[in-house]
């Protein structure tokens, strides 16, 4: 039979993961999925930032203390303290589990005919299926369920064997069973003289005390040709002191030699570790370099008087990385509405982010924290005004608001920046497709003012 790999346990139990994908009859969706283990949710539970899991998965996910959802991370919408998944922050989600359990199912073990639902499957099929691929625990070899018996009496060579005259067990493997009947007690032979009439049957130890006979005889043999080599030996020894005396010298030779590579090898470490010292202070300077590049980059793209113009290139690519989920989203270099003022930045989505996902250019503005928030008035209350420049100067897009107070986007910040606000439909994507006077050799500018009256 060809390899092929085991067939997974049966589980009823809730500490297991997901269903295999292979079961599933029809389309596979990724609802269906747990966000762990990427199997076909068992016993779903889903978190309080709406992901769902395994039962088992999400409890071993969390066992070990609070940790952050990779779904979230990884779709971009990570939001503290909402993404922290911890034990007690997850309910059992009854709805999903019985349109898991109803989905059709088919087993995936070679020759097997069975369909039924994921419940069905979990309760009469998984586990018991006669085609399932299991190793055997003795010989490890994989067979079928329906042919393990067989395998068990006939085939494995690991497999233990009781005599039929004697009854002792004993290992096929290291013992076959004509070998056992040669000198087994009971087994019966006829006499060795029965070709000259003789029709007595004999034991096992009869004729092992024939053989005795016939051994001592070789025995004696072998006494007299370990004469004639102990002659020899006298001979080879008198070459082995030779020998010695050669060995020795070398062996002086050997340990000088050994002390000079001890000392060449203790060089080479020190030297060594010179040169990985070199290449950390490098590694540093490196990303010191690189650190400073990027703020000089920043610098000369900051602007300090409320007034922003982000130019983004290469915008096709970016749309389709958009698109794809690769980057859904993209800040802009930080620009303040003075040098000790408030210091902000731009989110843009360019396949469109909530209400205007995929129909829409979503753009929105970010409180950030700065070096001089504690000198600042909070709430951030200064009118914003967002455009999309037309590159011919005809039609520009403008949406612009208000902050909202008591909105937590524009308090103090906290951590880096403040959640987004902002225009979810500011621009259509149709008005970017085509030709139009927006995007030129694949560019488009966008262009933020902050009023400063007040400040």
């Amino acid at each position: 039979m060809a390899a092929q790999e085991p067939s997974p346990p049966s589980s009823m139990e809730n500490n297991k993961p997901g269903f295999p994908k292979k079961i599933l009859a029809n389309k596979l969706e990724d609802k269906h999925l747990c966000n762990c283990c990427q199997n076909i949710l068992r016993r779903p539970f889903q978190a309080q930032c709406g992901h769902r899991f395994c039962f088992y998965c999400f409890n071993r996910t969390v066992g070990s203390g609070p940790q952050k959802c990779n779904a979230c991370i990884k779709e971009d919408i990570f939001e503290e303290p909402t993404s922290i998944l911890v034990q007690g922050c997850a309910f059992p989600d009854n709805a999903a589990r019985r349109e898991v359990e109803n989905l059709p199912a088919v087993c995936f073990n070679e020759g097997c005919s069975w369909k039924g639902s994921i419940k069905d499957y979990e309760l009469s099929h998984e586990g018991k299926c006669e085609f399932m691929i299991l190793p055997c625990p003795l010989c490890k070899e994989l067979i079928r369920l329906n042919e393990k018996e067989r395998h068990n009496e006939r085939e494995c060579p690991e497999r233990t064997l009781n005599c039929k005259y004697c009854k002792e067990p004993f290992h096929f493997k290291n013992i076959k069973y004509v070998d056992h009947i040669k000198f087994c007690s009971k087994f019966r032979t006829p006499c060795r003289y029965h070709v000259v009439g003789c029709d007595m049957s004999v034991s096992t130890d009869v004729s092992l005390e024939l053989q005795l006979h016939s051994e001592k005889t070789k025995v004696a043999d072998l006494g007299r040709r370990c004469q004639e080599l102990e002659v020899k030996a006298g001979t080879f020894e008198d070459v082995v002191c030779v020998l010695n005396r050669e060995v020795e010298r070398f062996a002086t030779t050997t340990e000088a030699s050994n002390r000079q590579h001890r000392l060449d090898q203790d060089k080479i470490e020190a030297l060594s570790n010179k040169v990985r010292q070199l290449e950390r202070q490098v590694g540093v300077k490196d990303l010191t370099v690189a650190e400073m590049e990027g703020r000089l980059r920043e610098m000369s793209a900051t602007t300090f008087d409320g007034v922003f113009i982000w130019r983004i290139s290469d915008f096709t690519k970016k749309r389709q990385d958009a698109i794809a989920g690769r980057a859904p989203a993209m800040f802009s270099p930080a620009f303040y509405t003075s040098k000790y003022g408030y210091k902000m930045c731009l989110r843009i989505y360019l396949n469109g982010d909530g209400t205007g996902r995929g129909t829409h250019l979503s753009l929105f503005f970010v409180v950030m924290r700065g070096m001089n928030d504690a000198l600042l008035k909070w709430s951030f209350n200064q009118k914003v005004t967002l455009m999309l420049l037309d590159q011919s100067n005809r039609e520009h897009i403008i949406d612009a608001f208000r902050p909202d107070i008591t909105s937590s986007s524009f308090q103090r910040p906290v951590s880096e920046m403040n959640i987004a606000s902002g225009c979810p439909l500011f621009c259509p994507l149709s008005k970017l497709e085509g030709k139009n006077s927006y995007i030129r050799d694949d560019t488009i500018f966008i262009k933020a003012i902050v009023d400063l009256t007040g400040l």
